[in-house]
């Protein structure tokens, strides 16, 4: 087998795998969000612990949708040498590549900026919590699923509920905020709960190796993909 008819079969299968994966979880979202009930009760008897996980139906579908198209422009590219579709597919990887670069740039480089931009977030976090948290079904879901996960309360704290709409409504805090204690007031507070941007801190700084090497196997697997995409798309000119 010729370099190229290699390169080729591996794109192929490489893409596959991402097209098949992309249609399981497009599949996985829509079911979430057209017959809920059912993949409720299947996954509650699987696995109850991701129960708190089923309102992200429509990032299921926007991530699923993404990883189809590229694995057709992928797979497609390579099976019919099309350069237009491998230069279409290097392009897209080359631009979330280079967000990635800059996005760690940032982080790294630049931290008043960053230091800006939590502050942004934090405030905007704590005005969806008091304002929505109990309200919003998905809000509340995604909330209580990172509090429990991380074992924190609130972005900053438990006080960022106070003065909120659930405090209000049921005149006690979220029952993490007192390790699981209920009902969860002032006086009962766990001081052992941080704000879970502290808490996903030490996270990061427990796991960071993890992380890393996570994000540097992302960024070789981009790497590979943009240099055997580019490597056929010139191999396919020289024919």
């Amino acid at each position: 087998m010729s370099c190229f008819s290699f390169l080729k079969t591996m794109m192929f299968i490489f893409n596959g795998i991402i097209f098949l994966g992309g249609i399981a979880v497009l599949g996985i979202g829509v079911w979430v969000k057209v017959d809920g009930g059912s993949f409720l009760k299947i996954l509650g008897s699987a696995a109850p612990q991701l129960m708190q996980v089923v309102n992200v139906g429509y990032l299921c579908m926007a991530v699923g949708g993404f990883l189809i198209l590229m694995g057709f422009l992928g797979c497609c590219g390579a099976v019919k040498e099309s350069r237009c579709l491998l230069m279409l597919f290097f392009i897209i990887i080359l631009i979330i590549f280079i967000a990635e670069i800059a996005g760690a740039v940032v982080v790294l480089a630049f931290s008043s900026l960053s230091k800006i931009f939590i502050e942004y977030l934090g405030n905007v976090a704590v005005k969806y919590l008091r304002e929505d948290y109990g309200n919003s079904n998905e809000l509340t879901t995604v909330w209580n699923t990172t509090m429990k996960e991380l074992k924190c309360c609130g972005f900053h704290g438990y006080e960022d509920f106070n003065n909120s709409t659930y405090y209000r409504n049921h005149q006690q805090y979220p029952s993490v905020c007192c390790a699981n204690v209920s009902p969860c007031q002032q006086y009962n507070v766990s001081s052992e709960v941080k704000g879970c941007f502290k808490a996903f801190e030490h996270f990061l700084s427990q796991n960071g190796k993890i992380v890393g090497g996570v994000a540097l196997g992302i960024c070789g697997l981009e790497l590979a993909a943009m240099i055997v995409s580019l490597v056929l798309f010139c191999q396919i000119g020289d024919k």
